[in-house]
């Protein structure tokens, strides 16, 4: 009997293991799973008008930093730092940049927007 129960406890943990890794190769995860390079810190050009600071939720490797930092730098006029502890980037700004734009940044990658708040 307890063989029976072992077996069935081994074979739930292989159906979920086995239900997360097809979800990633899919790339329905929010951690895409392959290597991304490091990301070059983007060197803002101007004067640094403000600093806004997103809370993110589903960061989980430094695979999800560099791609959350690569997504909110390709807004013009922003560049991203992000702390993966505590689970939120802070974006200085070079012009007004909108909580939308931000968000538009961000949508559709699996990363999961909290809040965003003045630096």
């Amino acid at each position: 009997m307890a063989n029976i129960i072992v077996g069935l406890i081994v074979l739930a943990c292989l159906v979920v293991a086995a239900r997360h890794i097809y979800k990633l190769f899919k790339g329905e995860t929010s951690c895409c799973g392959t290597a991304l390079p490091k990301v070059p810190e983007k060197k803002l050009t101007g004067p640094i008008v403000g600093e806004k600071i997103v809370k993110i939720d589903g960061m989980t490797c430094a695979n999800c930093k560099n791609r959350v930092e690569m997504l909110l730098d390709d807004i013009d006029g922003a560049a991203a730092k992000v702390n993966l502890h505590r689970g939120s980037a802070t974006v200085k700004i070079t012009r007004d940049v909108s909580d939308d734009e931000i968000r538009r940044a961000l949508a559709g990658s699996g990363y999961e927007v909290q809040s965003i708040t003045q630096g």
